[in-house]
């Protein structure tokens, strides 16, 4: 598909540019609160229906075997319970370097994503594989902890070699209306990934949707992420009732196509939670090529936060090649 002129990516002096002309937005909770509630309001009926129709669209043959390597080369590969293990982060990150030892022509996974806790060893069983590691921080999955906590948090995960952050917002400040707050939030975590080296991790920032009571308030928090410096806005934590849905992917991706063709910098997406299956993920996909178009169709830019959903890609690409299905054994259990 191709991407319209309004739309290509500036260059980093001109995106520094524009995001510059922003710098008044977010100068007062005032003036945020002004901008925010100022963008467009959504239609509730619309978006629905239009997320519904592009879950009908059909993929077929060398398209789906293709739609198939690309939703395993975008997973987020996850274990984030209180008995994780060294082992059992290993036993993963060996699983996400060859999801499947009989194929060697199955794509690695896109990272590997677990507590801080974790990250030195997910990095010393992933070294060389070229996946990222990915740490939680921000006291996940609640977020209710004070700034300070939170940033040690993540200074921990990063010095202990993490290449991306995936923090959760306060939803109480942000339900509450302070917005500015919730801003200078992201801001210090933000450069709380920053390296020594002058590097730094990239930051996914977690709305949990399922909490914010509104599209309105969805398409507010992921423009107020996005003016904040994030990296990634990501769905939710995967640990609640509610967590991605088509529509609130969707919305969040009109959300990046438009931050895009006013501020001239690219944000990715990640849905997470609940996304178990082939056909799901491929309704995703569908949903990134018709609203974004194939700028986004890449690992850098879309995640699938998941960890059964590998498993039933795996069944389903090996139904393509053989045309059987495999036995329950055929795949490791997480």
């Amino acid at each position: 598909m191709p991407t319209a002129i309004s739309e290509v990516p500036a260059s980093g002096n001109e995106a520094a540019g524009r995001l510059a002309s922003m710098a008044d937005v977010t100068a007062s909770d005032g003036a945020l609160r002004r901008f925010l509630h100022g963008l467009p309001g959504v239609d509730a009926v619309g978006l629905q229906a239009r997320a519904a129709a592009l879950g009908t669209r059909s993929i077929k043959t060398t398209a789906k075997a293709y739609a198939i390597d690309l939703a395993i080369s975008m997973i987020d590969l996850t274990t984030l319970e209180g008995a994780d293990t060294p082992g059992k982060v290993r036993a993963l990150c060996a699983k996400g370097i060859h999801p499947d030892p009989t194929d060697q022509s199955v794509p690695k996974v896109a990272a590997i994503c677990v507590y801080p806790d974790m990250v030195a060893t997910a990095k010393e069983a992933l070294a060389g594989s070229g996946i990222h590691v990915a740490s939680v921080a921000t006291a996940f999955p609640a977020g209710r902890a004070a700034l300070p906590i939170k940033l040690a948090d993540t200074r921990d995960a990063v010095a202990a070699g993490a290449d991306e952050i995936d923090m959760v917002i306060d939803r109480g400040a942000f339900l509450s209306g302070r917005y500015l707050d919730v801003f200078e939030e992201i801001k210090a975590v933000k450069e709380a990934c920053a390296r020594p080296d002058g590097t730094a991790a990239h930051l996914k920032v977690i709305f949990e949707t399922g909490e914010l009571q509104t599209y309105d308030n969805v398409r507010r928090v992921s423009w107020l992420a996005m003016l904040a410096g994030a990296d990634f806005i990501k769905t939710s934590t995967g640990k609640v009732a509610v967590n991605a849905t088509p529509p609130v992917t969707l919305l969040m991706l009109e959300a990046v196509r438009d931050f895009r063709a006013q501020a001239g910098v690219q944000v990715g997406v990640k849905p997470a939670g609940g996304i178990r299956t082939t056909k799901d993920a491929l309704k995703y996909l569908v949903m990134v090529n018709e609203t974004v178009g194939e700028d986004w169709l890449s690992a850098d830019w879309f995640r699938f936060g998941a960890s059964s959903l590998l498993n039933d890609l795996l069944m389903q690409r090996q139904k393509l090649s053989t045309g059987r299905y495999s036995g329950p054994d055929y795949v490791t259990v997480d």
